[in-house]
């Protein structure tokens, strides 16, 4: 499927991209290994609620001369998606390896092929619509600087406006020009975009993204007025951040993560 047949398929049947499974080539052990990781990312998301049944949908980057990214077959729930089930497209649409035979959500290729292509220094992509992302992404000020968790954002977050269902390629354009520098995006009165340079990275950014959300609609709930610490301070939270993360704390968290899930179910790593 080229870039024009992928705009003309998303015309009149704008719910998956299907076509005919593929390849017996051999796998890279680059490739298996990042499999591995995404689907972990699948299960941890179970794990920790961060799911919208079939609906929402996280991507990788397969490392190597070929663009091609990897991504959840639509109509799997997070709790069935294994390494081996995960499709293998290109960013122009073309599914090279589909296991299941179910193809991809139409909408997930529109948003995750726009940052792999823009983006080569983001490896991962982690969409979510969880009732506290979603809950701030209807807030017209967005996220507050009223948590730790918060402020490590400051400065650091893009916010990009409601167009619909993501089924236009001409907004892909407006959601690169969103994210700007970032690794983080909110999707107003949608949800959350979480990246990194590696799949651990991606997976960090979105524990904290969620966590500050959900605190957020907390603290709000409780009716009493918010403490909202001077800019200058949440700057200084943010830069301390920035310097010590990306190196052994966020490996550090990821380890941690993947012993969790081995201990309940390892069945994402077939």
């Amino acid at each position: 499927m080229t870039y024009q047949s992928a705009k003309q398929f998303l015309g009149p049947e704008r719910e998956r991209l299907v076509v005919p499974r593929g390849d017996d080539r051999a796998m890279s052990p680059e490739e298996w290994e990042t499999r591995v990781a995404l689907a972990a990312c699948y299960r941890a998301a179970v794990l920790y609620r961060w799911t919208d049944h079939i609906y929402t949908h996280f991507s990788a980057r397969i490392r190597g001369a070929e663009e091609h990214y990897l991504v959840n077959a639509y109509g799997q729930t997070f709790d069935e998606v294994t390494a081996s089930s995960l499709v293998k497209l290109d960013l122009d649409g073309n599914i090279i390896s589909d296991p299941t035979g179910l193809g991809v959500n139409a909408a997930g290729f529109v948003i995750h092929s726009a940052i792999h292509r823009a983006r080569p220094d983001l490896h991962c992509v982690l969409h979510t619509h969880t009732p506290a992302g979603v809950g701030v992404s209807a807030q017209k000020n967005g996220l507050l600087m009223i948590t730790q968790h918060a402020m490590r954002y400051q400065g650091r977050i893009g916010y990009h406006d409601y167009e619909g269902f993501a089924l236009d390629l001409g907004e892909q354009a407006r959601l690169v020009k969103d994210l700007g520098p970032h690794r983080v995006l909110i999707l107003r009165n949608h949800g959350l975009l979480a990246c990194g340079e590696s799949i651990p990275r991606a997976f960090q950014e979105l524990h904290f993204i969620e966590r500050a959300c959900a605190a957020q609609i907390s603290a709000q709930a409780g009716g009493a007025s918010l403490s909202v610490p001077p800019a200058e301070i949440a700057e200084r939270v943010a830069e301390h951040i920035e310097k010590s993360s990306g190196g052994f704390r966020t490996q550090r968290h990821w380890d941690a993560v993947l012993r969790q899930l081995d201990r309940i179910d390892s069945s994402y790593r077939q």
